[in-house]
């Protein structure tokens, strides 16, 4: 059957699903559309790719997914009604937020940057007192074209060499750290989480700076920096040449947020409460948009 391709934008708690790819046996984002797509009756074989692997526990404030929509559908069907007959057969973790036809050579996974936010006091060693001018260093030194073999989990035949954009520190009101965001075109299996790692290690004095910088400069001898829960990242944006995005590359804002506690016992009360703050700041995200 003829078809169009359309660029769908979506987000999705981490939490809701077992990761971003088809699983058996398990709720997944892909596999969610999947079904949506099914119950539309506008199914076909290949008509669906995501732009972005995540991992189970990982949320996402902006995802792209390209959908080849039969034309006798897409020929009658606004962008908007695409849009609502989506979410009406998602779950209630997922939300589609625009869908734009595009040309019909469009690869998704094409994009021109995917921007990371990691909260980084989520993770139970990161200290209350995190120095901003460390964590700004440590950020620095991941900028630039880098082998992150040491920073990632190395997919057979997937090149480790990547280029950050922009990596920089996410500052609480006071000028205190909570976390990070980092930019580029592409990233490594589980290269944020591992760099979130890193950066809380050099933070807690488990690592040093210097570690960090062999890790880079040597990719070659392994290291083990450690992996940070997939809980505290989120992907927070997705620019490509042929969408506009419907929501704006800025980061959230802090204030909304609560400090994580001191005491040990009180911060694993926190975790659970934090884990609502990052989803209830989504919903919020994603309702200016469709308000």
């Amino acid at each position: 059957m003829d078809s169009d391709r359309f660029l769908v934008a979506l987000g999705y708690h981490g939490h809701s699903f077992h990761g971003s790819q088809i699983q058996p046996e398990v709720r997944t984002v892909e596999g969610s559309l999947r079904q949506a797509l099914r119950r539309l009756t506008w199914w076909s074989e290949d008509c669906l790719e995501m732009s972005s692997r995540t991992d189970a526990g990982v949320s996402v404030r902006l995802n792209l997914a390209r959908v080849d929509i039969p034309k006798p559908v897409s020929e009658k069907a606004s962008e908007d009604k695409i849009v609502r007959a989506l979410n009406d057969h998602l779950p209630v973790g997922a939300v589609v937020l625009s869908a734009h036809k595009a040309p019909q050579g469009t690869k998704v996974r094409y994009a021109e940057f995917r921007r990371y936010i990691f909260r980084l006091e989520t993770i139970e060693e990161w200290p209350h007192d995190a120095d901003p001018e460390q964590l700004s260093e440590a950020c620095s030194m991941v900028e630039g074209e880098h082998n992150f073999s040491n920073l990632s989990r190395v997919e057979d035949g997937r090149d480790p060499v990547r280029n950050v954009d922009a990596c920089s520190p996410w500052l609480a009101s006071d000028g205190t750290p909570i976390g990070f965001t980092i930019k580029a075109r592409s990233f490594v299996w589980n290269q944020v989480r591992r760099i979130a790692s890193s950066f809380s290690g050099i933070a807690s004095g488990r690592i040093g700076i210097s570690d960090l910088e062999k890790a880079l400069n040597n990719p070659e001898v392994s290291v083990d920096l450690g992996r940070a829960p997939s809980e505290g990242l989120v992907l927070w944006s997705i620019a490509h040449p042929d969408f506009k995005p419907p929501l704006e590359d800025k980061l959230p804002c802090a204030s909304n947020l609560s400090r994580r506690p001191e005491e040990p016992r009180e911060y694993r009360r926190w975790l659970s409460m934090s884990g609502y703050e990052m989803s209830s700041l989504l919903e919020s995200e994603w309702l200016s948009r469709l308000n």
